[in-house]
């Protein structure tokens, strides 16, 4: 199906280098933690990342939404993700927050940039609309191609097969992979480098690369599995104390934040019985595998874009989805002849979690911290300075837009296709390029009824539609452990009602009947739905 693209004026961008309108490459990898990578403070190798952190920038306060399906749509869109369509995940229920897809409302940022002359390009985990064995051009309305990327080649399902995906899919169609040698993480990167190559090489490119990595079921080759056995029996105790000394030593974190307290029910490692203990070595050792495949695959796109002479004037920015994912519980799940390999299902569960979001609260699912904290590196060489500076100016996903708008001298619309669109929520990060403030009122979240808005430096976070309101001073507490909200009362008043009429206009509420498909990570013994506390 031909693809409209209604035509935007193009203006000058305050963030546009001398260079010339500049390339653009949005990086999200899935269901990693705040700590996983070593510029962040993981012991894990990441060497390619942490050279894009040393030639430009770490956002040590930016966000997600907590979640893959409400990240996917608040990036691409520049908007809340119930204010897109997708508040919840991609089935319809039944309210305009939930309906599961983009809707008309909003424009995607391929969308608005292909109007601005940029030729666009996704690879990857797209999860914004519903899976199915789409055979008609309706139900596939809500694709990578018709949503303005010119080409695609990715997963369009939420959960892949590294070795075997099920639902991939080149530019409209579905595909089988290769029987041999096919790993969805290098298989995007391959993909990404052949559509830079595409097209009009006068025009720049928006690219977006959304790895599935480090997404349950944990795959990788058995023998970089191998090199991590044994260097997790040191256990999640001691090496959550470690990450969070790096991380003070390279200025990440406060070091008067507490490391927040191991959850009741996570055990202390030194309870565990050595084949426990061997156990939760192999969980975590193919996870690190996969983390350190996914950075060698980001080395070799940063080498492509290279030695095509692009790098220098392309803005990349990398970032994931949510928090370390507690799915499965303190035992996480260990199934399979072959662990890591493409016939097993392994999750590292809440207890590796734990460590993954050192030194925060919570995991993905949750608005504390845990589970909405995220690396974000951004790297660009001609324009940004290359000295591997920090950013603390509090950003969020809504912010993408803005600054994709800004850099490439776009106009976002008012209207596309004949159906008045929503204006983004974000702000530009540009001036943070250049350590001047962020200005804005506040930034909001609410997932499966857990919610927060920060304002400033305070936080106002709650589990569940009916849990009580809890307060947090981010500047002296951000780890989460000093609960204020009795001493300051009026202050969660004011911030309770700014989060209400948050929620009414961006069709938070009304909510959908009945309890979310997912509604938390699930204690060991219970049903599933039984959330972590």
């Amino acid at each position: 199906m031909a693809l409209a693209i209604l035509p935007f004026v193009i203006c000058a961008a305050p963030g546009a280098s001398a260079a010339g309108r500049p390339n653009i490459a949005v990086i999200l990898v899935d269901d990693m933690g705040f700590s996983d990578i070593g510029c962040y403070g993981s012991e894990i190798p990441t060497p390619n990342l942490d050279k894009l952190a040393a030639g430009g920038l770490r956002f040590t306060q930016f966000y997600n939404t907590a979640r893959c399906c409400p990240t996917r749509a608040s990036l691409l869109t520049g908007l809340y993700p119930h204010q897109a369509g997708v508040g919840h995940m991609v089935t319809d229920r039944k309210q305009p927050g939930y309906q599961g897809n983009l809707n008309d409302r909003c424009v995607t940022i391929a969308e608005v940039l292909h109007g601005a002359g940029y030729r666009t390009a996704m690879t990857g985990k797209w999860h914004v609309t519903k899976y199915t064995e789409a055979t008609n051009d309706a139900e596939k309305a809500n694709w990578p191609r018709q949503r303005g990327f010119d080409h695609y080649f990715g997963v369009i399902k939420g959960t892949a097969n590294y070795f075997r995906p099920d639902s991939l899919t080149r530019e409209n169609e579905h595909i089988q992979p290769p029987a041999d040698g096919f790993y969805t993480t290098d298989a995007f990167v391959d993909n990404a480098l052949k559509f830079v190559d595409d097209g009009d090489k006068s025009k720049p490119f928006f690219l977006y690369l959304a790895f599935n990595a480090p997404h349950f079921p944990l795959m990788a080759p058995a023998d970089e599995i191998a090199k991590f056995r044994g260097k997790y029996k040191v256990g999640w105790d001691k090496l959550r104390e470690q990450r969070r000394a790096r991380q003070v030593e390279l200025g990440i974190v406060d070091k008067a934040w507490p490391l927040s307290p191991r959850a009741p029910e996570v055990k202390a490692w030194d309870a565990l019985s050595p084949q426990e203990q061997d156990r939760f070595d192999h969980l975590m050792a193919i996870y690190a595998a996969v983390v350190a495949h996914m950075d060698a695959a980001v080395g070799r796109l940063v080498e492509g874009l290279r030695q095509r002479g692009t790098l220098d004037n392309t803005l990349i920015l990398f970032l994931s989805d949510n928090g370390g994912n507690a799915e499965a519980g303190p035992d996480g799940r260990y199934v399979g002849e072959q662990p890591g390999n493409a016939d097993s299902n392994i999750y590292c569960g809440q207890s590796w979690a734990t460590l993954e979001n050192t030194p925060f609260r919570r995991y993905k699912h949750y608005n504390h911290e845990g589970g909405i904290s995220t690396p974000l590196i951004a790297h660009w060489p001609a324009r940004i300075p290359g000295s591997g500076q920090l950013r603390t100016q509090p950003g969020h996903l809504i912010d993408i837009m803005a600054t994709c708008v800004d850099v490439a001298g776009a106009a976002y619309p008012k209207e596309f296709k004949g159906k008045a669109i929503q204006p983004m929520e974000g702000r530009s990060l540009v001036p943070a390029f250049d350590s001047k403030p962020i200005q804005r009122d506040a930034l909001f979240w609410e997932h499966e009824g857990n919610a927060a808005v920060r304002v400033g430096d305070w936080k106002l976070v709650r589990l569940g539609r009916n849990g009580p309101w809890e307060l947090y001073d981010l500047k002296a507490d951000r780890t989460e452990q000093r609960d204020l909200s009795a001493a300051q009362p009026a202050r969660v008043k004011e911030l309770a009602a700014k989060w209400d009429a948050w929620a009414a206009r961006a069709q938070v509420k009304p909510y959908p009947t009945g309890d979310p498909v997912d509604t938390g990570t699930p204690k060991k013994g219970k049903k599933k739905g039984t959330p972590v506390r």
